[in-house]
């Protein structure tokens, strides 16, 4: 089964032959490799690239582990390009996992890392460079510095529901709720039956996330490190902070963890992309709230198996997937905060905070997004709707819902649309 990842697929396209390291990151078995050694492979070869000229490393591979040398991996492609006529392409993939090595002519200072080797190969003028991480910091944070602004980022998140469906097609209902149960990473498509596709996912945490970040950052408390996770995933969407956690796993477990523990670990998981946050916006105070903020899993699937597939509440899913959406989509994302004043039982009248669920902005748009499992009365609709009035401004307005399939705008020009045909139609946003 060929899974269409057209959007990153056209990112990678239009950055050819820039002069610079094209950098593709996102959470482990995403997909990276996947578009990077098949999809764009395919396309250099139908453009008519030799397949000779196409030089694949995997630094997760024992075949290739020489190469987690930054030395050897420089030398090794020098080799093969260097003096060419030829144009040639370079894979490198998990670059995360390469080594740092001595200087061999300064001994003592400066150790060599594999942003000296890629600087080095990105000057040759027939080699176009390209590489996959699973790491945040080593990579996305530090592009701008290590790579001395000669680098392009493009990040590949679990399918989304659009790329889920135009791999399995049939009823859309009926592939969504299997969406918003086992997720979008993409080996879960190749999975025969539920039983394999959960116990895949679990293992995702225990053999692959868990290990990784334990060994990587050399935590010491991998338990507090599970219970962190546990409390995320169970409270996906939910006002939170790392006080609030540590007192949550004190109640818990009569253990004092340090807030800083608390917070160097939720750093350490959005590290390694497996949760987002998401800060809360004064939309007419134009100001960030320092605490508290969301959390988000960068896939339901994911989030689902950690709990044991228990807590299908579906208006935190569904929330959690419409966030998920508007980032695949290029947006940033913060929780929207409006005041309004309301009377109190005492008869006097006090500063109300609402919620927005959502602000999504790109360049000079920006979109106010209310999610809502069911608008079944007045009351309800009234409750979605206020914060929008408070907003004070014009921008766009919308509603997604589980309970309509058309989409329809009401009186004040606020779109109710579908949570489908959200996820599939991008022009809506």
């Amino acid at each position: 089964m060929e899974i269409k990842r057209d959007r990153y697929l056209q990112q990678i396209i239009d950055y050819m032959w820039d002069g610079q390291v094209k950098v593709i990151t996102g959470i482990r078995r995403c997909g990276k490799s996947y578009l990077l050694s098949v999809l764009f492979k395919n396309y250099l070869l139908e453009q008519g690239v030799p397949a000779d000229n196409i030089i694949s490393i995997e630094l997760d591979l024992t075949k290739d582990i020489r190469y987690r040398d930054p030395l050897a991996l420089s030398e090794y492609v020098r080799s093969k390009v260097d003096g060419q006529s030829e144009q040639y392409y370079l894979f490198v993939d998990e670059i995360q996992m390469s080594d740092e090595v001595k200087n061999p002519y300064n001994p003592d200072g400066k150790k060599i890392t594999f942003y000296d080797a890629l600087n080095d190969l990105r000057s040759l003028p027939n080699l176009d460079v390209y590489v996959t991480g699973s790491n945040s910091k080593m990579l996305s944070k530090d592009i701008l510095t290590e790579f001395r602004g000669r680098s392009d980022e493009i990040q590949v998140h679990p399918l989304s529901f659009a790329e889920y469906y135009s791999a399995v097609g049939g009823d859309k209902e009926d592939a969504f709720e299997d969406y918003a149960f086992y997720g979008g990473m993409p080996l879960v498509l190749s999975r025969p039956n539920d039983t394999s596709k959960a116990n895949y996912l679990s293992s995702l945490f225990s053999e692959v996330f868990i290990k990784d970040i334990v060994e990587r950052k050399k935590i010491e408390r991998e338990d507090v490190l599970g219970q962190l996770l546990d409390l995320l995933c169970s409270s996906v969407g939910s006002l939170t902070n790392p006080k609030k956690i540590a007192d949550t796993l004190r109640s818990k477990t009569g253990e004092n963890i340090a807030q800083n523990t608390i917070s160097a670990y939720i750093d350490h998981l959005e590290d390694a992309f497996l949760f987002s946050e998401a800060k809360r916006y004064d939309v007419k105070g134009r100001k960030y709230f320092e605490y508290p903020y969301k959390y988000y899993c960068e896939d339901i699937g994911l989030r689902n198996a950690r709990i044991g597939f228990r807590q299908q509440e579906m208006t935190h899913i569904m929330e959690n997937i419409i966030y998920n959406e508007l980032i695949i989509r290029g947006f940033s994302v913060d929780v929207g905060v409006v005041y309004s004043n309301e009377k109190n039982a005492s008869g006097s009248y006090s500063k109300v905070a609402r919620e927005i669920d959502f602000i999504a902005s790109k360049g000079g748009k920006k979109i106010y997004i209310q999610s809502a499992f069911a608008l079944l009365d007045k009351e309800k609709t009234e409750q979605e709707l206020r914060p929008f009035a408070l907003t004070g401004d014009s921008f766009p307005k919308i509603i997604v819902r589980r309970d309509i399939r058309k989409k329809w705008y009401d009186d004040n020009g606020v779109l109710n649309v579908g949570l489908v045909e959200f996820l599939l139609d991008e022009s809506i946003v």
